[in-house]
């Protein structure tokens, strides 16, 4: 549909203003912005002027048309005509800039404004909320209460959920505290619906439920949020509780709640729940959808461990989009199907679909299967054609798979090109040179990334007390172990608990390795006792072995290689009716020994 002004005035003799006006705005509702201008423009030619009143409507055209040149040209004529200064114009100029992610200009459009109402805050701040200045935005909110302006629910909920985003917990309550008191924003939907949101990142899903518990009304945005939280904290078994909670309620699910809620049933394995969920969306028309299908996807992938139930899936999608083939790869890859995965990535880009970092991201993880520094060299090569290798994530995945396959010196080239490295990078380097004897120099790293005001988490510590590990450098393990506990706050996992006692049973100090297992607060893991009967055996202790060794049996009974331990043990002592007892042992549970095989590529070729 295109109007000119010459069909307009066949019907029209004279073209009111008002007629005009009601026509732009017309058409503008409709979504029709291209026509939209071109109307204005012929309007413009004929010398036609129109009321200063529909310039917002003009804006907000030219800006979701994408047309920065447009919008700079009617911000022209206003200043001209003297109607930049009126509150709702300035206030449309504000918004349209948010659009071009000009916060420039559009800071400084709110700074020359003489009379600003909530709607010019209101702008500013969505601005800000939208290009990603978080902590400008809280401090306009802020300034804005200070005047006496009273925001909107939705506004104060915007605010809310980038307090979430930025993981401070602490701002986010000083929000929740300064309006709990104000009815109509404490009961509102969309306030309540972003409390919960910002407490769920915050990692304080205890307060989140608190909240959701306590609304006075709720939609199905607000029951998704609270199962999102749920997810996001690893509580999955409540997730599953509140979704069939929210069903018994009369709330129906949405395709975003069952995108959030099925990866619990991909985490517990829990299969039946979903199927049901499966059913659910088959029953309620949502097998259209790329998102729910990625899902349902990745659940069969995980819970059945094959990538059959997945590929049946994948061939009942009638319009395969880039999620949909993405998830089939990442499934092939999973469950080591290198070959397959690669396969279908080069299918996917002969049916013309253009591969995104999530697929990347699967691909890599068939290059770590296959252990093969060609397939890996040439997705590295596609990647920077592609312009991939500025994506943090996709710089990651190189460095852990040129590490895997050997290549120390292209691990170390890519974190160097990186542009922006995350906590994830610096412990995926660390890690590499743990893993290739660099003890020193992974610690050395450490402190680097300390140096620089990266927050080392539990995983960096994990990996660079592997390389200590590694490395046999068992002072320096120590003191980091303690220094993870007191300096940061970070209470150690069995992984770490786990890595020291490796470190210290190698190194021959099994005594100290065996009061770090007495001490802890868990239950200890399988692989704690195998690392101690391990180096129990490598150190001569056999008694303190064989001992140990039964302790490991009863923790994990269903893993041969422990008897095959135990067995070695006996050997050592020349105990033959004690290896045959434990054959013995192994034959009626059904239990075989599992061998190992190792590949090596040279010259393009694998050998196994």
């Amino acid at each position: 549909m295109h109007c000119s002004i010459g069909s307009f005035t066949t019907t029209t003799t004279s073209p009111t203003l008002s007629a005009i006006s009601r026509k732009i705005k017309e058409m503008v509702f409709k979504g029709l912005f291209e026509d939209t201008l071109k109307f204005y423009k012929e309007l413009h030619s004929s010398k036609i002027h129109i009321n200063s009143s529909l310039f917002p409507s003009l804006l907000k055209a030219s800006s979701s048309a994408h047309s920065l040149h447009f919008s700079l040209q009617l911000h022209c004529i206003l200043l001209k005509t003297g109607h930049v200064s009126e509150p709702i114009t300035a206030n449309s100029l504000i918004s349209m800039y948010s659009k071009f992610s000009l916060v420039e200009s559009a800071h400084q459009m709110f700074d020359k404004m003489p009379l600003r109402d909530e709607i010019t805050w209101k702008s500013m701040i969505m601005c800000y909320i939208r290009n990603g200045y978080f902590l400008e935005s809280v401090e306009m909110l802020k300034e804005m209460l200070n005047l006496g302006f009273e925001p909107q629910s939705e506004l104060i909920a915007s605010v809310v959920s980038v307090c979430g985003r930025m993981g401070d917990s602490r701002l986010g309550r000083e929000i929740h505290g300064r309006f709990i008191t104000i009815e109509n924003i404490s009961q509102s939907v969309y306030f309540c619906t972003a409390l919960i949101d910002m407490y769920s990142r915050c990692n304080d899903l205890p307060t989140a439920l608190r909240v959701f518990e306590r609304m006075p009304e709720r939609n199905e945005v607000s029951w998704t949020a609270i199962i999102s939280g749920c997810v996001m904290n690893e509580n999955y078994d409540l997730s599953l509780e509140i979704f069939r909670k929210m069903q018994v309620e009369g709330i129906k699910p949405n395709r975003v709640t069952l995108v959030s809620v099925l990866p619990s049933c991909t985490e517990l394995r829990a299969l039946r729940h979903g199927k049901e969920i499966h059913g659910y969306v088959f029953r309620h028309g949502f097998c259209s959808d790329s998102h729910i299908n990625g899902a349902v996807m990745d659940m069969y992938c995980k819970c059945e461990g094959t990538s059959r139930p997945t590929l049946l899936v994948f061939e009942r999608v009638e319009k395969r989009d880039i999620v949909i083939w993405s998830s089939m790869i990442r499934s092939f890859s999973r469950n080591g199907e290198s070959t397959k995965a690669f396969n279908f990535f080069y299918l996917m880009q002969m049916e013309g679909i253009k591969p995104n970092s999530v697929t990347i991201l699967a691909i890599i993880t068939a290059c770590i299967g296959l252990s093969s520094m060609d397939h890996g060299q040439g997705v590295h090569g596609y990647i920077l054609k592609s312009g991939l290798n500025s994506d943090m994530f996709v710089g990651n995945s190189l460095i852990a798979m040129y590490s895997k396959c050997g290549c120390l010196d292209a691990s170390h080239q890519v974190f160097e090109e990186m542009p922006t490295k995350d906590t994830v990078s610096w412990s995926s380097m660390i890690l590499c040179y743990g893993l290739h004897v660099c003890g020193s120099v992974a610690l050395q790293l450490f402190h680097e990334m300390q140096g620089i005001g990266i927050k080392p988490d539990q995983i960096t510590f994990l990996a660079v007390l592997s390389a200590c590990n590694h490395a046999g450098l068992v002072d320096e393990g120590r003191k980091l172990f303690n220094y993870m506990i007191q300096e940061y706050g970070i209470a150690p996992n069995k992984e770490h608990y786990a890595c020291l006692v490796d470190l210290l049973g190698r190194s021959g100090k099994l005594e100290e390795a065996c009061a770090v297992i007495r001490s802890l607060p868990v239950r200890p893991s399988p692989s704690m006792w195998s690392s101690l009967v391990s180096a129990c055996k490598v150190h001569g202790r056999l008694e303190v072995a064989e001992m140990l060794a039964q302790h490991l049996i009863d923790s994990e009974p269903e893993n041969a290689a422990n008897y095959t331990l135990l067995s070695m043990i006996h050997a050592e002592t020349s105990n033959w009716a004690a290896i045959e007892e434990v054959r013995r042992v192994m034959r009626e549970r059904g239990l075989k020994k599992m061998f190992g095989f190792s590949r090596i590529e040279i010259e393009n070729r694998v050998y196994s």
